[in-house]
């Protein structure tokens, strides 16, 4: 029975290797915290809490993780027993939301349990893939021009979908320009939020492309009208942002709010959401895919594990990590080739965190 009995957090920050634009701002650096876990007999389990700095894509950012951590979280989970880490999101029932913050504890619990049972995380989670196919996201370029040169460089590097970020202004155009330059590319758009019901037309523009899917285009809590979006529409409309929870799910489910889910470990609140997320989407005919938050090694290798699961049939947003970093964190290295990356087979994530390098580039550590 495992029985945490270390927690340690560490906050970091690294380059982008690009700088990336969304329709709410711009990134050139991302800090995240790794949480390190371990028992009395010495296992450890890595996990991290991917959330934004600024509150532009959730309320959650690193800041608010940061506290919740070290005043809930982390020390409901000292030296509490637990058979299975599908039973620690139980400790912190009470606390409502904050799921990036969980993420990062049920990610490194199951890394922990894992690693002690000698089975690869991907494995112990209903896997069954040798390989993931990877798609890349694409934020908003100053031209069109720069654009297209950042479409033809990982369409020639072999991923098998790429997704452009959209916004008020730059939508149409961009998408057009892509659509004509790679005719049978899988392309799919994603608006985060961006756009209002007043907004329709650009929408039906976007029908005539042939789109994979058409991204979270309107707010968080509108998943009324994401269901008459996706009524007036061929592609079919995807859910991010607006769905945060099991419940949540349920309710767009039942009101047909879109036919296909991004399952974001860290956004529904760790693996354990994450896979029975999985689980009901597809029974309900809904297709899914796991998107991602520019993850460091840790969290990249947790979204390769469960993107290995049967139901996962779209590409996924688990590019190589040195689209976004020229230096990782966990060894070996993140790779996709020719648009695919493997699913480790050793015990655990499959990847060995530089602990030193973490600790000497933390900001700040916590420990209990």
């Amino acid at each position: 029975m495992p029985r945490v009995t270390t927690v340690e957090a560490f906050r970091l920050s690294l380059p982008l290797v690009h700088a990336f634009q969304t329709s709410s701002h711009r990134k050139t650096h991302l800090e995240h915290i790794l949480v390190r876990v371990a028992d009395a007999d010495g296992a450890v389990g890595w996990g991290e809490i991917a959330s934004p700095s600024d509150p532009y894509y959730c309320p959650e950012t690193v800041d608010i993780c940061w506290m919740t951590l070290q005043r809930y979280l982390a020390p409901a989970l000292h030296d509490a027993n637990w058979d299975h880490p599908s039973q620690v999101g139980a400790l912190w029932r009470r606390v409502r939301g904050h799921h990036f913050a969980k993420a990062g504890l049920d990610i490194a619990c199951w890394d922990l349990w894992s690693r002690a049972a000698g089975t690869p995380l991907a494995r112990a989670l209903g896997g069954d893939r040798r390989d993931i196919e990877a798609g890349v996201s694409l934020g908003i370029e100053p031209t069109i021009d720069d654009l297209l040169v950042q479409v033809d460089r990982y369409a020639a590097e072999g991923y098998r979908r790429i997704k452009l970020k959209i916004a008020p202004g730059w939508d149409v155009e961009p998408v057009r320009a892509v659509r004509e330059a790679h005719p049978g590319l899988p392309l799919h758009v994603d608006a985060n939020g961006a756009y209002g019901e007043d907004r329709y037309e650009v929408f039906r523009a976007l029908d005539r492309f042939g789109l994979t899917m058409i991204e979270q285009p309107y707010a968080p809590g509108a998943i009324a009208a994401h269901a008459r979006l996706q009524a007036r529409l061929e592609t079919p409309v995807c859910l991010d942002e607006s769905v945060d929870d099991l419940d949540q799910l349920d309710t767009a489910l039942e009101i047909g709010a879109g036919r296909v889910l991004n399952i974001k470990v860290s956004r529904m609140g760790g693996l354990t959401v994450a896979s029975t997320a999985h689980d009901r989407a597809v029974e309900a005919g809904w297709r899914v895919w796991c998107g991602g938050m520019h993850e460091f090694g840790v969290g990249r290798a947790a979204n390769v594990a469960i993107a290995s699961l049967p139901g996962f049939t779209l590409p996924s947003d688990v590019s190589g990590s040195d689209k976004y970093y020229a230096h990782d964190v966990v060894d070996p290295p993140i790779r996709a080739t020719e648009g695919r990356v493997p699913v480790p087979e050793t015990p655990g994530l499959g990847h060995e965190v530089d602990e030193p390098l973490v600790r000497r580039l933390a900001s700040a550590t916590l420990a209990f």
